[in-house]
């Protein structure tokens, strides 16, 4: 198993000057990072792709969507430029040398209607994720679909209904992103939930219940990883959590307190803390 961290912590927007912080995971002991952003067009992609060989260490993407974006949109130019959106962050996940793009691909994080998603919002996020998956082929990248708490998603919030997403998309590179702290408020039973994503299961995402540092709450880690092991999957298991230092991402995630003294604490702590847990597994 791959633990890294996602750069959230620090950025919004991952830029050449954030590659400063590829030694310093290194020496924390983490095995990667997990780039974010939202802009593909002036993305450095080449110059991150180098650094992380320079320094040796691996990494993820992490976006989502915002605004109008939305995959079921009944608008179709909706619909087609949310395509759009995720089909550039596709190649520019691969152009950066990261090996899965995850986050919240169905609605926008933090739009809510005030009702249930339509049979029609299902009918057309299926089609539309499912054509992305010759994208996929294309750069031979993986898309890890995440569902969200139902405080910031109204489409997409369990196990079951990720499961069902991709058992409709019905493409090998197209499977599920599962977080801790989503599934905490919205499953019963946190192993059963992992075991039950575990053939659709492209990456994890790791934080405690409230979104702070693993090992520092009630998440049930020994079930978690157990249910992980178990299940076969040995890719990457990154830490998300967030802090108010970056005020866009602090303001979308009701982050209003520090969780930690800093960072790095998180990312450290938290990494040695999952090491811990799975070498008393393995």
């Amino acid at each position: 198993m791959k633990i890294g961290v996602n750069a959230f912590l620090w950025t919004a927007g991952f830029q050449k000057e954030h590659c400063a912080l590829f030694p310093k995971i290194k020496e924390g002991g983490l095995d990667g990072i997990e780039l974010v952003g939202f802009d593909f067009a002036n993305f450095p992609a080449a110059y991150i792709r180098k650094e992380l060989e320079t320094t040796g260490i691996g990494a993820t993407f992490c976006t989502a969507l915002t605004g109008q974006q939305h995959m079921g949109s009944e608008d179709a130019g909706v619909r087609a430029s949310t395509r759009q959106f995720l089909a550039d962050a596709i190649r520019v996940c691969a152009e950066s040398g990261a090996e899965v793009l995850a986050g919240p691909f169905f609605s926008a994080v933090g739009y809510l209607p005030g009702r249930r998603r339509t049979a029609d919002e299902w009918k057309w996020a299926v089609e539309n994720l499912r054509s992305l998956g010759e994208v996929c082929d294309e750069y031979n990248m993986d898309l890890a679909i995440e569902p969200l708490n139902r405080f910031e998603c109204f489409t997409l919030n369990t196990a079951d209904d990720a499961v069902k997403l991709c058992d409709e998309i019905n493409h090998a590179r197209i499977g599920i992103l599962f977080d801790t702290f989503h599934a905490n408020i919205e499953e019963k039973n946190l192993p059963a939930a992992f075991t039950k994503v575990a053939r659709h299961l492209k990456h994890v995402h790791t934080c405690e219940n409230d979104r702070g540092t693993p090992g520092t709450g009630h998440v049930d880690w020994d079930g978690v990883l157990r249910a992980i092991v178990a299940s076969g999957y040995d890719k990457w298991m990154t830490i998300e959590s967030f802090g108010p230092a970056v005020k866009e991402i602090a303001t979308a995630a009701c982050v209003w307190r520090d969780f930690a003294p800093s960072a790095e604490d998180i990312a450290f702590n938290g990494g040695s803390f999952l090491r811990r847990k799975l070498a008393g597994i393995s």
